[in-house]
């Protein structure tokens, strides 16, 4: 009578196992964002209270119009450019390259397609394709420049894009000018803007109970998706995020990185020609002086606190959103300092940094656990073999 064969593992041990790992990852990921938030709420409570004010005060002036139909369009619309800045930084943060210049590349982007806005009217179909045309392939260029500095001149993209800032600036005071982009002075405004965009030019609302939500909102959408796909399910991608981790390893599996460099410089100029279109095909109608500043910075704090994924960055522009366009509210509404909002950003970013150390040191202290547990265990094993074979 032959023995019993010893039964096999149980998959369901296994699978158990394998879900309760994957289940922590998961916990881990979320844990620092929700750090970072939590942290910042807290020095921000303790600021308040310092100031003579109630924090629970601000908090309530925040959240209740946060909950409101017209506070949560308000927030839809600020959060879809919001997103489409973090999505012009990270594209660059992903290749390891530091995108500063978004903010002159979407302003020199704007003014392009206003300008372009205003001189056709062109059916919508047409039109409006066209000027998101416009917008990114001036972007596109634009920030294409650090690329180029940085592949054949070994220029720091940092500096170069801080540089083109400053060129930007320069090229709209010397474009937005009566007679060139901006129409003869004329009429009792003093302002110096472009001419309204033609009414083809007009992107589509949707309308709700708390006002028109952008159309654009479907574009940041769009973005994110293809965002993501072009990472994770392309050759561009793989060769992107290779680059980014190790140009050497790269270069060595046959990865062509200056290309690379100019390629992803110039797709996140592209991104950025997008940040200013949703101002200015659907609330302003043209370009001005005043057109939107700061943008790009605030980009860069949106695709940090997200990690430079479009789901995290998703989360992160409706938060950036819901403070600012909750934040305004506070001096009107109970006297509280306005500087209150940039304070609550800035330190949401300083958390972040502390919050994602914390959990990078917890992370690497478990993995070290678990191999530790499964190395004993092998031992152990081992050593229980040798005693029954003796």
């Amino acid at each position: 009578m032959t023995s019993p064969t010893p039964a096999a593992p149980k998959p369901a041990a296994k699978s158990s196992l394998a879900q309760r790992f994957s289940v922590e990852k998961i916990v881990l990921a979320l844990a620092a964002p929700v750090l970072a938030v939590v942290l910042s709420v807290a020095i921000c409570s303790v600021l308040l209270a310092t100031s003579g004010k109630n924090p629970f005060d601000a908090w309530d002036v925040m959240v209740t119009f946060g909950t409101k139909a017209d506070g949560q369009v308000l927030i839809l619309n600020r959060a879809t450019t919001y997103y489409l800045a973090a999505a012009a930084a990270a594209f660059g943060f992903r290749m390891n390259l530091f995108n500063i210049g978004v903010e002159g590349q979407y302003k020199v982007a704007a003014l392009f397609a206003a300008f372009v806005g205003s001189r056709l009217d062109l059916p919508s179909f047409i039109q409006i394709p066209l000027l998101l045309i416009t917008a990114m392939l001036v972007g596109g260029l634009y920030a294409s420049i650090a690329g180029l500095l940085k592949v054949f001149r070994g220029v720091s993209e940092v500096i170069s894009t801080i540089m083109l800032n400053a060129i930007a600036i320069a090229i709209v005071g010397l474009l937005l000018v009566p007679g060139r982009f901006a129409p003869e002075k004329g009429g009792t405004t003093n302002a110096i803007q472009t001419a309204p965009v033609s009414e083809s030019s007009h992107f589509f609302t949707l309308d709700t109970n708390g006002g028109p939500l952008y159309g654009f909102l479907f574009i940041a959408i769009l973005v994110g998706v293809a965002f993501q796909f072009t990472l994770t399910r392309t050759r561009f991608g793989f060769d992107l995020r290779a680059t980014g981790r190790s140009e050497s390893a790269a270069t060595a599996s046959g990865v062509n990185v200056k290309r690379m460099i100019v390629i992803s410089m110039l797709v996140s100029g592209a991104l950025a020609g997008l940040i200013g279109l949703p101002e200015l095909l659907q609330n302003s109608y043209y370009f001005g002086q005043s057109f939107q500043p700061g943008l790009g910075f605030l980009g860069i704090s949106v695709a940090l606190l997200g990690r430079n994924s479009p789901i995290g960055m998703a989360f992160s522009a409706l938060l950036f959103s819901f403070l600012d366009t909750t934040g305004a509210l506070l001096p009107n509404q109970g006297g509280f300092p306005q500087e209150i909002v940039p304070v609550m950003q800035g330190t949401i970013v300083i958390c972040v940094v502390v919050a994602y150390e914390l959990v990078r040191r917890y992370g690497l202290k478990r993995q070290q656990q678990k191999v530790g547990a499964e190395l004993a265990a092998q031992a152990a094993a081992a050593n229980e073999k040798k005693e029954v074979s003796a």
